[in-house]
């Protein structure tokens, strides 16, 4: 890093943690006590600072890592400074811990957009900075900087094992990948995604020499193509059944195996991935799930998928091949048909902005989850053409971690998205500054009207007297 850059990351890192420390001061005297979830994490943090260690609440589902690291973080602090009574575990020091995984986020997305990108010389300092600024205040998870939930710390984790996968430490990246298994039980798919990383790699280099032996330069020149994709998927298999290979991708991976291994006995034991509650975590194959996310990606990355030349391309595509995308709307209206799931909270809790998007779209008409086929097809389309700079096992390899994480989940929530949605980020081509500048434009209005909604738009229930707030 060059110093000029070194003080732009430095000033920029600053004044994020600066804003979010206003913030973070703003919505703790607006909401002093536990709200939503809090309600279930704050009390279960709360025991573990007094000791109790074997008591808890059975409608938390995740695993304790957020309590241990709290307890961890704030027991020291206490001791140093002197700190007794209620503020030592109050929710407002519980929540604080998020506001610093905010920082480490913060620059573990620099590292690793400094990482995946180092051999692009056109990309500036700048520009780094400034998609890191832009991530970093992801509006779905910047939120969640402010209250007392997972998601700064399981996206924590995860982005720093993926960091070290990068850098071949993978020992610590599996390491790293437990601690986000310990946040929430799902982020054991990164841990196959960064295990998977290693495979792609070692599946591009024998394809390459594949492609050398056969001088066949049209495989690799259309890679796009439905032929291809068979011929691809032919080695693919051709290669993960040659001993030879299993042996050495195993000496590459056997950390993320070990893990993936200690994934599947908890799940043995504990007779399920969800801890506590299950009658509201059910998993199901819920598919259009992939279409959700496949919407939301497109409405947080507009300036990048929603492009002029984007839809030009896209119906040029349309034109030539119209019985591929002809299968695929069939297939899609099959699926929406077949295997759309309404979870009872997305009707009943009109505090989270999934209550109002089904409402006021899918809710209108029992066709709208079927019009909107050719938008999602368009979404995928796009998604997948911002990411063909990527090798094929590589794409391949995250589609399958993309479905992995989101189709078993019967309930449509945004912060589910996330993980995936930055993974995806991170690896798309650098934009131009100024479409940089106009996500960062539109991630910052996006949270002003979110903030402003929490603290001054408040309601209240008919049979309850407590305040309710908007959110995520």
């Amino acid at each position: 890093m060059e110093r000029s850059e070194a003080h732009g990351f430095a000033a920029a890192m600053s004044g994020a943690f600066l804003l979010s420390c206003l913030l973070f001061a703003a919505i703790n005297r607006h909401q002093r006590g536990p709200y939503m979830d809090e309600a279930f994490h704050v009390p279960q943090a709360q025991a573990y600072c007094h000791g109790r260690f074997l008591q808890w609440d059975p409608m938390i589902t995740t695993l304790p890592g957020l309590y241990l690291v709290s307890v961890g973080a704030v027991k020291p602090a206490a001791w140093l400074f002197g700190w007794t009574g209620s503020v030592v575990c109050s929710a407002g020091m519980l929540r604080f811990i998020n506001l610093l995984f905010s920082a480490g986020n913060f620059y573990l997305l620099y590292l690793l957009l400094f990482k995946i990108h180092q051999k692009n010389k056109a990309v500036s300092g700048f520009q780094r900075i400034l998609s890191t600024l832009t991530l970093a205040m992801f509006p779905t998870l910047y939120f969640f900087t402010f209250l007392y939930y997972t998601d700064p710390g399981s996206v924590f984790f995860t982005l720093f094992a993926y960091l070290m996968c990068l850098y071949g430490n993978h020992k610590t990246s599996a390491l790293l990948g437990f601690c986000g298994f310990m946040f929430r039980q799902t982020n054991i798919v990164w841990t196959v995604f960064c295990a998977g990383n290693i495979v792609a790699e070692k599946l591009n280099e024998a394809w390459k020499t594949e492609l050398q032996k056969k001088k066949d330069e049209k495989i690799s020149s259309r890679k796009g193509s439905f032929s291809d994709l068979i011929r691809i998927l032919q080695f693919l298999i051709e290669y993960l059944i040659t001993p030879k290979n299993l042996v050495i991708l195993t000496a590459l991976t056997w950390p993320y195996i070990i893990l993936v291994t200690v994934f599947f006995v908890f799940v043995f034991i504990n007779g399920g991935i969800v801890v506590g509650d299950r009658s509201s975590h059910e998993a199901c194959l819920h598919f259009p799930q992939l279409f959700y996310f496949l919407s939301f990606t497109v409405f947080f990355s507009f300036p990048h998928l929603l492009t002029p030349t984007k839809i030009r391309k896209f119906l040029l595509s349309l034109r030539k091949h119209p019985v591929q995308y002809s299968l695929i709307a069939v297939i899609s209206l099959f699926l929406i048909w077949k295997f759309t799931y309404v979870h009872k909270y997305l009707l009943a809790d009109n505090r989270h902005y999934t209550f109002y998007v089904w409402r006021k779209v899918f809710q209108r008409h029992d066709l709208v989850k079927y019009v909107l086929v050719p938008v999602y097809i368009f979404a995928g389309w796009s998604f997948a053409d911002t990411l063909k700079s990527k090798s094929i096992f590589w794409i391949l390899m995250y589609f399958v971690c993309l479905l992995a994480v989101t189709v078993p989940q019967k309930l449509l929530e945004f912060r589910y998205f996330i993980l995936p949605f930055l993974i995806y980020r991170l690896n798309i081509p650098f934009p131009s500054l100024y479409r940089q500048l106009l996500e960062l434009a539109f991630y910052i209005v996006v949270n002003a009207v979110t903030f402003y909604l929490f603290l001054n738009r408040t309601f209240q229930w008919p049979n309850s007297d407590e305040i309710q707030r908007f959110m995520w």
